[in-house]
């Protein structure tokens, strides 16, 4: 009696281990231990996870006037579009990864055995087009901006043209900018108006309108040296040989490329599809600081401090910025200020070069191949600034001694450099970029002089 007793016990418990275990390996979690580190690939949600339990919430504690007696005017956001596909050379990219793994990879390879059963479906034509992810990121980022300022973005000035819409070329930014203005509608149940945008590349891609920038940067093979000298460095070369030994591939053929693709993937199956893809077991927390730092060291040298003229480009979007400040200004003074509210829609590569141009997020030291482990609480990092959807937004208001200004980023207040004020009077924000507001002329910084030819003629 008391054998069938323990033996029964014995196997309920074995049972319940077996069950729990199974269950265990069934239950991933839905956001990968890494997804902090995806950089410029990285869902908005990172930065603000309270958005996962309410996607309209407004932290409105963080959106106080400086005072009582202010009163907002103005709001000029620029804003990066929502999540998209892959480029075709990252698609390319992946599936070079893909046939790799599928063809030399050991079946005996522990990790394997979900990466195997794994579609590969992506395609060269979906070339960093906008997912319904992403229209989602512009439309409620819209709701809630609605819902942060309330007198600037609202029904009555959209009807009265009052809010401007602009967005680059690019069909991601364009469809972006529509979701946005979408949102705006679903908001307030308008179905009685078209959506209305303006293209201008000459503010949203700046960069490829500055001659100079073309040439010596993004032309320009050495330009990226440290990113080119860290992909030999010792943690590169640690990362690819955890990866061939987790996949049981020779080490050679484990590239920085590859060893980056892998990365991408897991970041675009979970940007895309809310998955924590096999894929991303490959990679562990060490190995994604390493990857961030590699394409945090790409951002630095082509659209941060890394070259002068990377912050220098974005002289048109700067100047554009405080002139409708400005206008603003003029038109409360001596008349009421015809809009409200400007939405600029671009790219990554719009927000970086203009906050480095004002100064914000600048390191001690610039970040090189070869200060990896001195970095880690660097402030120039692509993960915390430009996710997708990222947006920086300027906000004047009219307070009793003055017109102020109020900075924010993700959402998030943000302070000036070398202005100790959350919201100091706009004269103190223009009198410290007096320089830049007097000078950074487009044409001065980006033309490039053409030689002079000699009259051979005889």
């Amino acid at each position: 009696m008391k054998i069938t007793y323990f033996l029964t016990n014995f196997l309920i418990t074995s049972l319940g281990v077996m069950v729990g275990l199974s269950f265990s390996k069934l239950a991933r979690p839905t956001i990968p231990a890494i997804a902090h580190y995806f950089g410029t690939k990285g869902r908005y949600e990172e930065m603000n996870p309270h958005l996962l339990d309410d996607i309209l919430f407004v932290n409105r504690s963080l959106l106080a006037p400086p005072s009582p007696d202010c009163r907002a005017i103005h709001v000029v956001s620029v804003i990066r579009h929502g999540t998209r596909y892959p480029t075709t050379k990252n698609v390319k990219r992946i599936a070079r990864l893909f046939d790799l793994v599928m063809s030399d990879a050991s079946d005996s390879a522990s990790r394997l055995s979900d990466i195997k059963t794994w579609k590969m479906w992506y395609t060269e034509d979906m070339d960093g087009r906008l997912v319904e992810k992403g229209r989602d990121d512009h439309r409620h980022l819209a709701m809630r901006l609605a819902g942060s300022f309330p007198t600037l973005i609202s029904e009555d000035h959209l009807r009265a043209n009052r809010i401007e819409f602009i967005t680059s070329s690019k069909h991601r930014c364009v469809d972006s900018v529509k979701a946005f203005q979408e949102g705006l509608h679903r908001l307030w149940d308008v179905q009685d108006m078209d959506y209305k945008h303006y293209v201008d590349d000459s503010l949203m891609r700046f960069f490829d309108h500055c001659e100079r920038f073309v040439e010596s940067v993004e032309n320009n093979k050495t330009a990226l040296k440290e990113v080119e000298r860290f992909k030999s460095s010792a943690e590169m070369d640690a990362l690819r040989r955890k990866l061939s030994n987790r996949l049981e591939i020779p080490y050679n053929q484990i590239t920085p490329e590859m060893a980056e693709a892998v990365f991408f993937l897991c970041s675009y199956e979970f940007a895309i599809k809310s998955e924590n893809s096999p894929w991303c077991d490959l990679l562990d927390e060490s190995d994604a600081q390493v990857l961030e730092y590699k394409n945090d060291l790409k951002q630095y040298w082509k659209r941060g401090y890394g070259h002068d003229i990377n912050r220098k480009s974005s002289c048109p979007l700067f100047h554009d910025i405080f002139k409708r400040l400005d206008k603003v200004a003029n038109d409360y003074r001596f008349g009421e200020v015809k809009k409200t509210a400007t939405i600029q829609v671009g790219h990554a590569e719009t927000l970086l070069p203009l906050l480095s141009l004002m100064g914000f997020f600048k390191d001690e030291k610039p970040l090189t191949a070869d200060n990896f482990s001195s970095q880690h609480n660097r402030t120039f990092r692509s993960s915390q600034i430009v996710p997708y959807a990222a947006n920086l937004v300027f906000v004047l208001y009219e307070c009793s001694d003055g017109l102020r200004v109020q900075l924010f980023l993700n959402e998030k207040p943000m302070t000036f450099p070398s202005i100790n004020h959350s919201a100091p009077l706009y004269e103190t924000v223009r009198k410290h970029y007096l320089k830049l507001l007097h000078g950074c002329d487009f044409n001065k910084e980006c033309d490039v002089p053409q030689p002079k030819l000699r009259n051979t003629e005889l």
